[in-house]
């Protein structure tokens, strides 16, 4: 069984290799320059170009790719399961599934599923790993499409950045949804709606953030002490550290894993993003 996942995931390099995940890697353009993400770009040079006043800019996954890796799929008979980024924020599902199509046209047995996981960074890292995990305990593949799907559906992602205007600029959200605050301290705190990124309020200081996404955490998780939890930064530890410190004191969760935002995400958020990932009800 072969799985496959995007660089949106924001999962490090090491876990594609280590877990034998297929990467399709979204390209990161900086200047005159293109990069795959992961491969050979690091998200600190997206924050520092950024700080040095650029405005890097991202594409989808190549067709092509997609293409040499699904026709491989189909050769070798074995049995193919794609998590992609959410379809609201890339063009890279439906290529997918654009592709798979036309594989298809020449070898109607490929055994291709692909998912639409409505999530981003290490929300939909936290898919990849799990399709992983439930693969090396020897689970089946309608199995791993039936608990990564039922996940998928019960996520919440939290986020808050800077500045939204690099979301606006990037297309992620609406213009007329964009407010910038940076003046007066204020946070917009924002969580992923059916795949869409949306503001949902506006607090003023870092301390008010944490306090709100712990509420949040409280009104909507479930068994939350059964969960494993994740945290993404935008090149800020400090700030990843005093939300993983308030969630030790509120809740006892498997595990808390904190990664900084990856290339293509961070080009769209800006440094100082922090994003919480956790279930509103597990199986």
């Amino acid at each position: 069984m072969r799985l496959f996942a995007d660089s949106a995931s924001d999962l490090p390099k090491e876990f594609f290799l280590d877990e034998d995940v297929s990467l399709f890697s979204l390209r990161v353009h900086i200047g005159d320059r293109d990069y795959e993400d992961i491969r050979d770009i690091q998200s600190i040079k997206v924050f520092d170009a950024i700080r040095a006043g650029n405005h890097p800019k991202t594409s989808q996954v190549s067709p092509e790719e997609m293409l040499k890796a699904f026709e491989q799929l189909a050769l070798s008979g074995e049995e193919g399961f794609y998590i992609a980024f959410s379809s609201e924020l890339s063009g890279t599902y439906s290529t997918a599934v654009m592709v798979a199509d036309q594989v298809r046209e020449e070898h109607p047995d490929l055994k291709l599923t692909i998912l639409d996981s409505k999530a981003a960074s290490l929300g939909y890292g936290l898919l990849v790993k799990e399709a992983a995990d439930l693969r090396s305990a020897g689970q089946s593949l309608h199995e791993i499409i039936k608990k990564v799907s039922f996940m998928a559906d019960h996520l919440e992602s939290l986020f808050t950045v800077e500045d939204l205007d690099y979301m606006a600029k990037g297309g992620r959200i609406s213009k007329g949804s964009a407010f910038v605050g940076s003046l007066l301290n204020i946070k917009p705190l924002l969580h992923v709606e059916d795949g869409k990124l949306v503001p949902i309020e506006k607090l003023r200081g870092r301390k008010k953030v944490v306090k709100r996404m712990i509420e949040l955490m409280k009104e909507r998780g479930t068994q939350l002490d059964q969960q494993k939890i994740a945290i993404s930064h935008g090149d800020d530890e400090e700030f990843a550290a005093v939300l993983k410190r308030a969630i030790e004191e509120n809740f006892h969760p498997q595990s808390i894993d904190i990664h900084m935002i990856g290339s293509v995400i961070a080009a769209h958020t800006g440094p100082g993003t922090l994003a919480l990932f956790f279930y509103n009800k597990i199986d």
